[in-house]
This record gives structure tokens, sequence and C-alpha cells, in this order.
């Protein structure tokens, strides 16, 4: 890495910047290790607006249940709306909100503090009440964004469910909860085409296995038909009316449950991560302002779904707490053409544009198929700051990134973070850290991050590890809702020393410093940005009981997606050929996406009579990564009780 070109930022970069040169960052990182708690309580004090103020920063009696801020009180919908509206920014511009076919609307802070106070009068109607718990499955729209604030405002708990899951999958995540209410639209828009939304809230709560539910408000986006439960169901607009503009906030402890956020784990269940309302309103309006240099006067797009952390983080609450001017987008990057993006910079004068490499890949492809959707068609001069999240951007991505969008001038914060996290935990200061693609480069000042073997003892710089975080943080996971046993078990294994286990492998450049992912340690896969457990898909492929007698699931490396999801099927008739093959690997991908949703059907399906497995049993799936990135098998295979099984599974449908 350290024969990689660097792109140092520029003179004018640093002197704009809020954190200037290297030299401020290292003061930063040096203020944290000589006073922990008093650095997080310094920036607790000067970001967050308590009417309660703390008197203790960090209790660890009860590790890893850490407690931040516990005495202090706030309100996170009061620090994102009505403070911005008190300090004059009444009128200025929120949201810009783009839909599918590309009407704007323009949503000033005023506009969505009125909004958002009738939204929380609905919920307080209908008997939500501090720590209830909501469901939102809904598309990116400027209601999404107001159901979740309203949640802050009354102390309800949200969780988000993104709108491509099944039916299954929002009734785990409804049951999980113990939600009361769920807040949908009857449909969304997404390339041109209407997507159900209500009926798959119909068919999750139709066996009646939901008996916290009282509740289903529905946001009408499209006026399509859709089925009607008397007593349940109820339409938001009539709601509304005659709903007060103005609603007191609920005053909340800081340790007060904010979200439940649920994420795949290496077992099939999914898992309710808890997020604090003080701490994890610190970090993500910290990162932010530090990491996206964030002024009054831009323009900011994170690309991601309110469904996914990164829209919580950096489209509900982030870009609010400070002021900002966001975008939303309902569609997709390639409706009606793959120049979506660049025609939205350009139109927005878009100044901060975060997203995916997966996103970025693909529009590299079609910019190299089509010169009418390339970046240099569009003018995106008012681009100043690039941004990569989800996953490790490939060095190559990068650079295209660096050149056709930014036009060489635009640094790239590559951030890694996640679910559990809350915030960015490694990732460049725009005016301070040299760029080197492939690395997201350095911790975040506060972040204590390091690489270890599997007893918790540090490698050295230029050996790979476990990337792990040695000190609590304010916006770090809580615990795993209704489960601290697995949160224990999941991030502070015993023998990490009382560490937070990322789950991702790493190395650090034995010359810079600088950390660079090298993927998950643990059975979740990275699709697209989004984490997968193999379990997961593998319970979803064995739930088709009449066809599927076994199945394992691997991830291979893709060039659009990052890694694509591989499934080896045993069925419960001989193995199939041909045609017949693809008819039933055709079916096998429908279920799944019903089971889970369409982003977890899987790439490539291969079938055998059995799978590698050693005499005692187990399937080895060192053996099935080699298969599904069709490379040689040269591991050693003396364990193996069916070798002859490799053969078969070579080909993918």
């Amino acid at each position: 890495m350290s024969e990689t070109q660097a792109y140092l930022p520029s003179a004018a970069w640093q002197e704009q910047a809020h954190v200037k040169g290297m030299a401020a960052y290292q003061a930063l990182v040096a203020e944290s290790e000589a006073d922990y708690q008093g650095y997080w309580a310094r920036l607790a004090r000067e970001f967050v607006t308590w009417q309660t103020p703390f008197t203790q920063v960090l209790n660890e009696s009860n590790a890893p249940f850490f407690k931040w801020f516990e005495d202090g009180r706030l309100n996170v919908s009061y620090n994102c709306l009505d403070r911005n509206v008190e300090r004059g920014l009444g009128d200025k511009v929120a949201i810009i909100f783009e839909a599918d076919d590309g009407a704007v609307t323009k949503v000033t802070y005023s506009e969505l503090l009125a909004k958002t106070a009738q939204l929380a009068n609905v919920l307080k109607s209908r008997g939500v009440k501090k720590g209830d718990r909501v469901v939102i499955y809904m598309s990116m729209s400027v209601e999404g964004v107001a159901a979740m604030q309203a949640c802050a405002r009354i102390g309800a708990t949200h969780s988000v469910v993104f709108g491509g899951f099944s039916a299954q999958s929002l009734r785990d995540r409804v049951q999980d909860a113990g939600a009361v209410m769920v807040i949908t639209a009857d449909e969304q828009l997404r390339g041109g085409k209407a997507l159900p939304l209500k009926s798959i809230v119909d068919e999750a709560l139709a066996d009646g296995s939901c008996p916290t539910l009282k509740d289903v408000i529905v946001y009408q986006r499209t006026g399509g038909k859709i089925g009607w439960v008397e007593g349940r169901d109820h339409w938001l607009h009539e709601l509304l009316a005659g709903q007060s503009t103005v609603c007191e906030p609920e005053w909340v402890e800081a340790e007060h449950p904010l979200f439940l956020l649920y994420t795949s784990g290496s077992t099939g269940k999914p898992k309710g991560v808890q997020h604090s309302s003080g701490g994890y309103l610190l970090h993500a309006a910290l990162t932010t302002k530090w990491t996206f240099d964030l002024k009054d006067n831009d323009v900011f797009w994170c690309t991601a779904d309110i469904g996914w952390v990164t829209g919580h983080s950096y489209i509900a609450y982030g870009p609010l707490a400070l002021g900002g001017t966001e975008i939303v987008f309902e569609g997709v990057p390639t409706y009606p053409d793959a120049g979506r993006f660049w025609k939205m910079i350009e139109k927005h004068k878009v100044s901060i544009f975060y997203t995916a490499p997966t996103a970025i890949r693909s529009l590299i492809k079609a910019a190299e198929t089509s010169e009418a959707v390339h970046p240099a068609r569009y003018d995106l001069s008012s681009l100043r700051l690039l941004g990569s999240v989800g996953e490790p951007i490939n060095p190559a991505a990068w650079e295209w990134y660096h050149k056709h969008v930014g036009g060489g001038r635009c640094p790239i914060v590559d951030t890694f973070w996640q679910t559990e996290t809350g915030g960015h935990m490694i990732t460049p200061l725009p005016g301070a850290t040299p760029l080197i693609p492939g690395s997201c480069t350095l911790p975040f000042p506060g972040i204590t991050t390091a690489i270890v073997d599997e007893t918790g003892n540090d490698v050295p710089n230029g050996q790979g590890g476990i990337l792990v975080v040695k000190k609590p943080w304010p916006s770090m996971i809580r615990t795993i809702w209704n489960d601290p046993d697995r949160f224990k078990k999941s991030y502070y294994p015993s023998e990490l020393k009382g560490y937070y286990l990322a789950g991702d492998g790493a190395i650090r450049d034995a010359d810079t410093g600088y950390f660079t992912i090298t993927g998950r340690i643990d059975d979740v896969l990275n699709v697209s940005g989004h984490r997968m457990g193999t379990m997961e898909i593998e319970s979803a492929l064995v739930s088709c009981t009449e066809l599927v007698a076994e199945a394992a699931v691997v991830g291979r490396p893709d060039d659009t997606t990052g890694e694509a999801i591989c499934a080896f099927v045993v069925l419960k008739r001989p193995r199939p050929t041909g045609d017949e093959a693809k008819v039933i690997a055709k079916q096998l991908r429908d279920h799944v996406a019903k089971e889970i949703g369409p982003i977890a059907k899987p790439k490539d399906i291969r079938f055998g009579d059995n799978l590698p497995k050693t005499r005692s049993g187990k399937i080895m799936r060192r053996l099935l990564r080699s298969v599904a990135k069709g490379e040689a098998v040269t591991q050693d295979t003396s364990t193996l009780e069916n070798p002859a099984i490799l053969e078969q599974l070579g080909q993918a449908y």
C-alpha cells in the first residue's frame, strides 16, 4: 500500500476545513488519549443541547453494558428541528425531496418541525407513549424522516424496516420488537414501477402472530388499490387533519433507546441493535461535521435508504442536527437512465455526495457502455467532497470516482463503520488526511481501533488480524434487544480482553499506520453494502421444504456488488441439470426473495447429490468458497468423506 500514490489535501482545502491539517487531527487524538472522558464531555456539551446537563460521562460499572451521559436529559427531535428554528434557520431548506419521476419538493426547517409535530400528535392520539416500539416500513420520503423524528419527539423507539424486505422478515421484526404500530405507505415508486408496501404489511400480520400490534398507519403515496382492515388501518392524511403543529418534546434520559435496527448475524435470527439517544446523536452530528466537513451552504446527499443505518445517521439525524440542507431521493440510480445521479448533482448543486462502491461500480459499467450517461456529460462543478460507505472501495473504482466524478479535485472519505457503531470509526478527515485508494486510513479522533490475534494481543503492523475497538465510545451498540447474552457473546467474547469485536479482518500498513479492511471473519456476507447472514439465507432455502434437503451459502468476490451470494443445494430428488436446473434455480431464488427480500437472492445456485463434508458430518465451507470463486481446490481434502462431490458442484445456475 505504501507504494500506492497518496493524494494530499490541497492548501485551500486545509485552510477552510473544520479540522485543518494533520497537526489538528493529531491534537484531537492527543486530547482524547490524555483525558478520554473529558474529551467526549467537551464535545457532548458543544454538539448536543441538554435539558438537564449530565454530570457523569461514562459508567463502566456493568461492562460491556456501558452508559454515557446517563444522568443527562435531552430530546433528539428538539436537537434536530426546534433548535435550528430557534437559531433563525426556520426558513432554511432542510430537505430537497426528489421523487422517482423527478418531481421536487423543498421542505424548510419550520415546515419539517410542523410536520413532525403533527405526526407526533397522531401517534399520541393512538396511545403511543414513551418506550413503545413503532415499526416504520416505508420508502425514501419526507414522511419517512418525519416518522422517525416524530417517534424521537415523544420518546417512542422506532425500528425502520427496509422497504425491500419480505412479509416474513417484517413479521419477525414486529414480533421481536413487540411493536404497537406500523407506519407504512400504500405503495412505493422505484424505477418507474409501483411496488407493494401495505399488502406486504397485511401478509405479515395476517396470521395474528403479532399480538402487540394495534394500528397500521398508511401514507397515501400512489393511490394504488390496497386491502383494508377496519379498526386497525388508518389513513395518515385523515389522522393528520386538525392536528396541532405544536408538540412539546418528551425529555428523555441519554440512555433511552432511540431506535432498534435489525441486522443479520451468523445465526438465522436477525438481531435488534439497540442505540441510545444522547451518545448516538453526538457521534452522528460530530462525524457529519468533521468527516464531511459540512458547512452552512452545503447541499449534502447521502444516497442510502432510511432502512439502513447510513440513512439513520447521515439522513435522519446527523445533517439535521447541524442545520444542514440534504437531498432525499425516492428512486434508483439507473432510472430513467444511468445518468440520474449526475443529473441530480447538476440540478441541485450538490456539494457533498456519499454513496456505495456498488453504485459506483455499476455506474462505471454504464458509463463505459454509453457515453450519454458518462459523468463528463454533466456539470459536476458544485461537488467539493465525495464519500464511500457500506464496504471497502477497490482502488480502481476509487480512482474512477476521484477522476470522473470529482474532477480530480474532491477528496474521497472512505468511511468504515457498522450498524453497531452508530457512526464513522475509521475514516479520512478531508482537510487533514493524505488519501490512499483502497484504505479507510486512520481512526476518527477518540476512537481506539487495533488489530489483534485470536487471544486479543496486538499484531505487528503489516500483519493481518482481527479488528477491535479497545475503548467504549458514545454511539456504540448498547445491547441486542431482548438478548443481552447474545450481545456479550457476539461483540465482547471473553478471549478478546474486553475489546469490541467488529467482525472484520484488517491489516495496518507498516509505513503509514493506515487501516485496510480485508472482509468479514464470521459467516456474514456484504452484498452491495448490505449485511446478510449465511445462516439466514440457508434457512430460507431449506424452508422450501418440498424441494430442498440441505443448503450451504458462501460468498465470492463480485465486480459490481463486492460480494455475491453462492448457494450449494441438495434437493429431495435427483440432482437436476440443464434447463431443468435453471427452472429450479429460479424457483429457489423467488422463494428466498419471498422469505427475506430480493436483495438476498443467490447469484449462483449449484446442485449436488450431497455437500462436501468431513467424516464427522461438518460442511467444509472453505472448499465451497474455492468452488464458488472458480479456483482449483488445492487445500487438504484428506478429511473429506466424499471428494467426488466437488466435481458435481462446478456448474452454476
